[in-house]
């Protein structure tokens, strides 16, 4: 995987697990709120019921009260009021029945082939006592009681909630009741309705997710593609610039050695021939005008052979080699301030000779590509180099006064910073680390590079 595809893979990767993370939450909350709002709905739901439910009796007793409340105890008093108990009824479903406290069954206007038997022992499919507990809950003074109960409407047994009461001079049980799958069915609705809400939050985030990642794939593509196009142009700079430096460098040269080595030499060969005519001539006093003449082709010869050395520095300085890499920058330092006339302070601690060969090299051109970009742009009053060794390599910094510069904007410029860019590019093929910082207060360029194992 190339560097690019890890970035992008890196800045898409923790946004869709965030994603991810915020769908996992959203999903759980959307859970539990919906089983809190079921458990509500169902609560209200059943409390207007059994609220209901109470009306309902309620009504029924005052439907037989003229009955029940004179004190009548007569089988037609008693007939008459299950005539008409079994005259009210709310749907199909809804009705109202009468037993007795033995469980015998009075009155029931839906199933009338239950009347007149004993139910005291009925129990429905999970073997719970039905007539039993209704019994039971009169004779606490009447209230609320589940149970499983036949649905007239669909003939099958259903979950029930009776509501029942006593009449203890008669000794009758008065009830009623409402089937819950009424309520099993309004609660699936809101089951199905709060799915298809959590479905729809969870493709939103989907889609979210989706277009987040693809922005971001997008606008990776196109960094690539702009910073591809800067890369390409300052590559084409980089390398029109090796090739004029190659050529500035042959031509440099070039003049050295034609105009300064070259005439030397040919004026130290004709001061010898003509040294050697006069001594092969043997008129007196030729002897002390060949010395003479040797003498000063001798000298000559020195000058040659110094700026021999001066070139060889410039190509590669011998003090490099010889005495390492901090003797080397301090002398670099020193020609700089000769000159340039701008002082270089130079402090050196540790040990710095660790080094390989090409570490060295590529620290002494970092620091003489830094001095040079100091006396073009910088203009400067003070430069500090700093040069401290330890274990694990060696730390060049170099610091300078001038006013400074956007190094960012240097850097991502296609036409500027080819200096900055050759500084980072010798540091990356030695593994080394690279930073600079500049400011209204100076520029600070730091270096490091590890040692040789």
């Amino acid at each position: 995987m190339r560097l690019r595809q890890k970035v992008l893979f890196l800045a898409i990767t923790p946004l869709i697990l965030a994603l991810c993370a915020i769908a996992l939450a959203v999903w759980h909350q959307s859970e539990l709120l919906a089983q809190q709002q079921r458990s509500t709905i169902q609560q209200a739901y059943l409390s207007s019921k059994e609220a209901e439910l109470k009306h309902y009796v309620t009504l029924a007793q005052h439907s037989i009260a003229h009955l029940y409340d004179a004190g009548r105890d007569d089988q037609a008093a008693r007939e008459e009021a299950k005539r008409i108990l079994s005259s009210l009824s709310y749907g199909d479903d809804g009705y109202f029945f009468v037993y007795d406290m033995q469980g015998n069954s009075l009155m029931h206007p839906r199933q009338p082939e239950l009347v007149g038997r004993n139910l005291y022992d009925l129990r429905d499919e999970q073997g719970q006592p039905t007539i039993q507990k209704l019994l039971q809950r009169a004779r606490e003074g009447g209230g609320l009681q589940r149970y499983m109960w036949v649905k007239p409407s669909t003939h099958k047994p259903v979950a029930k909630l009776g509501y029942v009461v006593p009449l203890p001079r008669w000794g009758w049980m008065l009830g009623t009741g409402i089937y819950l799958d009424d309520v099993d069915q309004a609660l699936a609705k809101v089951d199905v309705q709060q799915s298809g809400n959590i479905h729809n939050t969870m493709l939103w985030i989907a889609l979210i997710a989706i277009a987040a990642a693809v922005v971001v794939a997008s606008s990776g593509v196109a960094l690539n593609i702009s910073e591809l196009r800067v890369a390409d142009a300052k590559l084409k700079v980089l390398a029109q610039r090796v090739v004029e430096s190659q050529e500035e460098e042959r031509a440099r040269l070039s003049r050295d050695l034609h105009d300064g080595i070259s005439q030397w030499l040919v004026s130290i060969k004709l001061q010898i021939e003509a040294g050697m005519i006069r001594l092969s001539s043997g008129q007196p006093g030729q002897s002390d005008a060949a010395q003479a003449v040797f003498e000063h082709a001798a000298d000559q010869l020195s000058n040659v052979m110094g700026e021999v050395r001066r070139i060889s520095h410039n190509l590669r300085p011998a003090i490099l080699d010889d005495l390492g890499l901090a003797a080397a920058l301090k002398h670099l330092g020193q020609e700089y301030t000769h000159s340039s006339g701008t002082p270089v302070q130079f402090e050196a601690s540790g040990a710095t000779d660790g080094l390989s060969d090409v570490a060295n090299t590529v620290l002494f051109r970092l620091a003489q590509e830094a001095l040079t970009n100091i006396g073009r742009h910088a203009a400067a009053q003070h430069i500090g180099i700093t040069l401290r060794g330890d274990a694990e390599g060696v730390n060049l910094c170099i610091r300078d006064d001038g006013k400074g510069f956007d190094a960012e904007g240097i850097a991502l410029h296609p036409q500027r910073g080819i200096g900055l860019r050759n500084m980072m590019e010798r540091m990356d093929a030695i593994g080394g680390r690279f930073a600079i910082e500049s400011g209204a207060g100076g520029t600070v360029l730091t270096a490091f590079a590890a040692n040789d194992s």
